[in-house]
């Protein structure tokens, strides 16, 4: 069988770019072992246009909410179910200090298509703890990551476009015309394996450092806010008195075993934003693909073109994938250039110091 890509993971980046090339008439090959612990499928999918404790844009932003919106609406539209809901964002201040930080960084021009209100004291809803008040950002939400990443799953096996099982390096031939996997051919290659990369004879010189992530999922009673709450962790609603709590941040302990120090963790961040009651109902843990200039990854090897990597998306692939697909896409089609911000090129110089202290033979 002959492909026109062959794309090596279908965490969110995979699935994103395997669908945007296949909905532009490309023939596409998924090979991807299925997982219910990845980092993409116990994620809980937040979209924060505000970053951090400095009230920052999110990278891009203005670009990433549009393309985000009409990629995740016409998969709702395909499938006919919800998968990305929106809800505004409740900022907590931890401190007078951070609230003056916020009030000094809102006297600039551009916030009012993120900002629905600024509380200088608590907006008293009960049983919420923010006695210096907050902000409601407005276009955030949350894609149900796992649900969705199913559908596409089961549709690619459904019409024989995925092998579900662990990519054998062992099989892949590069040839002058593309690759060879067992008695597959394509014309090219894209690996989307998150920290996987780190084993990657092709790729593992690149800087992705493998981050664990703790989240837990919690019920308690008559408790149904309408916005999700961000206070050091997030608290999404998911319905029914549930809720996602996360994430913890672990690049010493890189495995996907939930700790008791992590439940601890994310159990106390709670009670610090609500005094209800609850009990833990799922505990996961998954592994994140961080970049070191917290930039995704992306473009063709430097020696082999057949040859390419979309990665990195850590923390914020929900919002950055559509839009980042859709580019990287437009790249390989030689309709554009790759955004210089997450071309791999930018690393090349470690690619060139590896090759020649490793005695580099992938």
């Amino acid at each position: 069988m002959n492909y026109d890509f062959i794309v090596v993971g279908h965490g969110l980046a995979g699935a994103i770019l395997a669908d945007t090339l296949r909905k532009r008439g490309h023939r596409v090959l998924v090979i991807d072992e299925p997982k219910t612990n990845s980092a993409s499928r116990v994620a809980a999918g937040l979209v924060n246009p505000i970053a951090g404790k400095r009230f920052a844009k999110s990278w891009m932003v203005d670009d990433f909410i549009p393309a985000a919106d009409e990629f995740y609406d016409a998969l709702e539209g395909r499938y006919g179910v919800e998968l990305y809901v929106h809800k505004p964002i409740y900022k907590i201040f931890s401190s007078i200090e951070e609230q003056n930080t916020w009030m000094a960084k809102s006297a600039g021009e551009g916030w009012d298509k993120y900002i629905e209100a600024t509380y200088t004291q608590s907006i008293a809803q009960p049983t919420i703890h923010d006695p210096y008040g907050g902000i409601m950002i407005k276009q955030g939400g949350y894609l149900k990551v796992a649900e969705m990443l199913q559908l596409l799953t089961d549709e690619l096996l459904e019409k024989g476009l995925m092998l579900p099982e662990r990519f054998d390096m062992e099989q892949l031939q590069l040839t002058e015309s593309g690759v060879k996997y067992g008695n597959i051919t394509a014309t090219h290659l894209i690996f989307c394996e998150g920290y996987q990369v780190v084993h990657n004879p092709y790729f593992k010189w690149l800087p992705l450092q493998p981050t664990k992530g703790e989240v837990l999922e919690v019920q308690t009673e008559n408790f149904e806010p309408e916005c999700i709450y961000n206070k050091a962790v997030y608290v999404v609603p998911v319905g029914g008195g549930r809720f996602k709590i996360g994430a913890t941040y672990n690049w010493r302990q890189p495995d996907e075993l939930p700790t008791t120090a992590g439940k601890e963790e994310l159990a106390e961040r709670f009670t610090q934003i609500t005094s209800q009651n609850f009990h833990v109902v799922n505990h996961w843990a998954g592994i994140r693909p961080a970049v070191r200039d917290r930039r995704p990854l992306g473009g063709k090897h430097p020696e082999h073109p057949q040859l390419s990597i979309f990665n990195g998306m850590g923390s914020k692939g929900v919002l950055m994938a559509p839009f980042l697909a859709r580019n990287f896409a437009d790249a390989l089609e030689g309709k554009t250039d790759l955004l210089p911000e997450i071309h791999i090129s930018r690393y090349f110089s470690l690619y060139y110091n590896y090759k020649e202290h490793q005695n580099y033979q992938p």
